[in-house]
């Protein structure tokens, strides 16, 4: 039978290229030191639009600097591999940063948005953004001005691309979440629905996540040795 694999990558597995976590056990994520309903809802950007975008442009920045790290490189030679023999590989991120394409990812679902991305709230035209954005900056569509905001899901909105998600799930044979925390809904639930699909299931982590208990397997330590390992023994079999 072929291969389905449904790898979720979280903040984890791009600690390691100096993009901080959202949250963690040690009180040292990004949210410990920055409010989240100050920087990341549609409403503190109705209030204070200038000061969420400062903080996002600020991160694109950190994104456009880093670089992908060994466990980005091993799944994307995890997707050149399996499509070789005629498995595949679906790749959804909680990740707003672009390293999976950079390491040579080609087909990504960001759950979460891009960093990458503006969208326009007057036409919802969605298009690559790498600078600095502004309340004066016009929409390239519709020439609105001062409607662009980051592409990223915030809380109080619905994750993107959910329905390909789901069909995702459903074709799995072999669910794999690395470096998630496994307290954000609703990608800490997927273990579950893979689970009860009849899908094996496998948790690559630097620690356990607060949902570790719903995984058969488990391998943890830092992400660009343990998803590089984890990847050749996979294609070896």
């Amino acid at each position: 039978m072929p291969k389905n694999i449904f790898v979720l990558t979280g903040a984890g597995i791009s600690a390691e290229s100096g993009l901080g976590t959202f949250r963690d056990k040690h009180g040292d994520g990004i949210w410990a030191r920055f409010d989240p309903m100050r920087l990341a809802t549609p409403e503190a950007f109705a209030h204070d639009p200038e000061t969420v975008l400062a903080f996002y442009d600020a991160r694109r920045q950190n994104v456009g600097n880093a670089r992908p790290n060994a466990a980005h490189f091993a799944l994307a030679r995890l997707e050149r591999g399996l499509s070789a023999r005629g498995d595949a590989l679906t790749l959804v991120t909680q990740n707003i940063d672009d390293l999976h394409e950079r390491a040579g990812s080609r087909e990504v679902i960001h759950m979460h948005g891009e960093l990458n991305k503006a969208r326009c709230q007057m036409c919802g035209a969605v298009r690559r953004w790498t600078e600095d954005l502004g309340l004066s900056h016009a929409c390239a569509d519709c020439a609105f001005v001062g409607g662009l905001r980051p592409h990223v899901v915030w809380f109080g909105e619905m994750p993107l691309h959910m329905d390909d998600i789901d069909r995702a799930l459903r074709r799995a044979n072999l669910f794999v979440a690395i470096g998630t925390s496994g307290a954000v809904y609703p990608a800490a639930g997927f273990v579950a629905e893979a689970r009860a699909l009849g899908a094996s299931t496998c948790e690559i982590n630097l620690e356990a996540a607060d949902n570790a208990s719903s995984f058969d397997e488990a391998r943890y330590g830092p992400a660009s040795e343990t998803v590089p390992a984890w990847v050749e023994e996979l294609l070896a079999t």
